[in-house]
């Protein structure tokens, strides 16, 4: 087959393969924002002079002080898994229908390598348009955004630029990537010219061996501590070992609640269809015993974003108690002076971050519902047909998403928030001492009187345990249910039109 063909029969389709293109696009395009402007603040040049030297150009202390450039980098690569997921679930719209249309062109003498080298081409070659408009929005968005003061002082490192080989990798390596995950999903579809098969799932439900992986996450973090201490003074090991634990114990964390969602919606099944009395909780049983990998699939994006929201709760915590000892030791030594806010101020710009992930996961959900729904209308239409009332239908959709959504939230929050509490269990203060002149101006700026004048209180020592940040992990578990109660609406708006009888007669 020549390279033209292939390409236009990649580029062939009905509405929804278009739709698929366009959204696939549009996440590679998010995924490559996130990823040019993680690689444009580790591209900022740390200024001559000792390690606490600053970049004054900038506004925000996240950008001067180079010790915190990699926490700021670190959080905006953590913005594209929920926007990868995304992609993941875009890719998926309407493929059904796109293997029926691989087995007509295996039918009209394509071999399966072509038939697979299409799939892939279809989806590389969305990932690469998103790729380079999102290059494109980047460069007109930095020469847009260099605004300096009076001061000369920028808002964003505009300034920079990252290196040719870092953004080639971002912008070849994601289409490159998005090419391979399609591969993997077809290894279990065999194209034919006798129609679409798909390899057996197997009988047994999924193992709980996923928390192995939650437990590596966790000693991963808390060895970081431990890891500091004993490596004190070597700059150069610390440099590498801290970011390989950080990204290690996140990564494994995160693996380790997605598949663990599997298990979690299997067992839900098992309990429905054994406690279950109701026709649409027991449709809902089915599903989740036949398919429990679905869970994982569909709630990736929210749970690595609600991961990252716990994790960031246990931090805001930290500081928050922090910031209260300061004031506090700031009081018994007699100064009238407050704690510096800098931290909870820039916890403020994480849960922003953690509200925009969770805003691009319900995307995904959306996204995912929606290509369930009209991949099984079929069996909607014919459970229709046989009696079955919708509103049972719709009650078996939203049995089916919430079962395995609750307790896969609460999962979810109670990692990130052990992850967080992982580095900082506890906030102390050393015995710190003050000065204090107790007299006028006059007397304590004369050094012949200052001295007889001067009293010096000792602050003590404070030791306090970091409160569970209840609250905020409500927020975050209310929104993420929400945001799922939402993709169930609109899921239900799809069923309606999905169990039409006339779909009983579609291919």
């Amino acid at each position: 087959m020549r390279p033209a063909t292939l390409v236009r029969l990649a580029l062939a389709g009905s509405r929804t393969d278009t739709a698929r293109v366009v959204l696939t696009a549009l996440s590679a395009l998010l995924a490559t924002l996130a990823g040019l402007a993680a690689l444009t603040v580790l591209a900022i040049e740390k200024p001559p002079g000792d390690a606490w030297a600053q970049s004054e150009q900038y506004h925000n202390a996240l950008l001067r002080e180079p010790g915190l450039r990699g926490g700021t980098a670190f959080a905006l690569l953590m913005l594209m898994i929920p926007v990868l997921a995304l992609a993941g679930q875009c890719a998926r719209l309407g493929a059904p229908a796109r293997d029926r249309r691989l087995a007509a062109i295996r039918l009209a003498g394509a071999t399966p390598g072509q038939v697979t080298r299409l799939a892939v081409l279809e989806t590389g070659m969305a990932a690469l348009l998103g790729t380079l408009v999102g290059l494109g929005a980047y460069l007109v968005g930095r020469e847009v955004l260099h605004r300096p003061d009076a001061q000369g002082r920028l808002a964003l490192p505009t300034d920079v630029l990252p290196s040719p080989a870092a953004v080639a990798a971002v912008v070849l390596g994601l289409p490159v990537i998005a090419a391979l995950a399609t591969a993997l999903m077809l290894r279990t579809v065999t194209m034919s010219p006798l129609g679409v098969s798909r390899k057996a799932a197997r009988e047994r439900g999924p193992g709980p061996w996923a928390g192995l992986l939650i437990g590596l996450g966790l000693a991963s973090f808390l060895a970081v501590r431990p890891a500091t201490y004993q490596l004190k003074g070597k700059d150069e090991l610390l440099g590498w070992l801290v970011p390989l634990l950080f990204a290690v114990g996140a990564l494994a964390a995160m693996i380790g609640v997605v598949i663990g969602t599997g298990w979690i919606s299997y067992n839900c099944g098992r309990l429905l269809r054994r406690h279950a009395r109701r026709p649409a909780a027991l449709l809902a049983a089915g599903r989740l015993m036949a398919d429990p990998w679905a869970g994982s699939r569909t709630f990736a994006a929210l749970l690595a974003a609600l991961i990252f929201g716990g994790g960031a709760a246990a931090q805001r915590a930290y500081f928050a108690t922090k910031d209260q000892l300061d004031r506090e030791q700031n009081r018994l030594a007699g100064v009238d002076a407050g704690a510096d806010p800098f931290y909870l101020s820039t916890m403020n710009l994480v849960d922003a971050a953690v509200a925009v992930a969770i805003l691009i996961a319900t995307g995904g959900l959306i996204v995912a519902l929606v290509e369930g729904i009209v991949a099984r209308r079929r069996a909607y239409a014919a459970l229709v047909a046989t009696g079955v009332p919708r509103a049972t239908l719709s009650r078996s959709v939203a049995w089916q998403a919430l079962a395995p959504a609750v307790p896969a939230i609460l999962l979810a929050l109670t990692v990130g928030t052990m992850l967080g509490r992982g580095l900082v269990g506890e906030v102390s203060t050393g015995v710190s001492s003050t000065e204090i002149c107790d007299a006028t101006a006059a007397l304590c700026d004369d050094p012949a009187t200052r001295e007889q004048y001067t009293r010096i209180v000792y602050a003590p020592a404070i030791q306090r345990a970091i409160a569970v940040p209840l609250e905020q992990l409500a927020w975050l578990g209310a929104g993420a249910l929400a945001a799922v109660l939402v993709t169930v609406g609109v899921g239900l708006l799809f069923l309606r039109a999905s169990t039409a009888l006339d779909e009983l007669r579609m291919t």
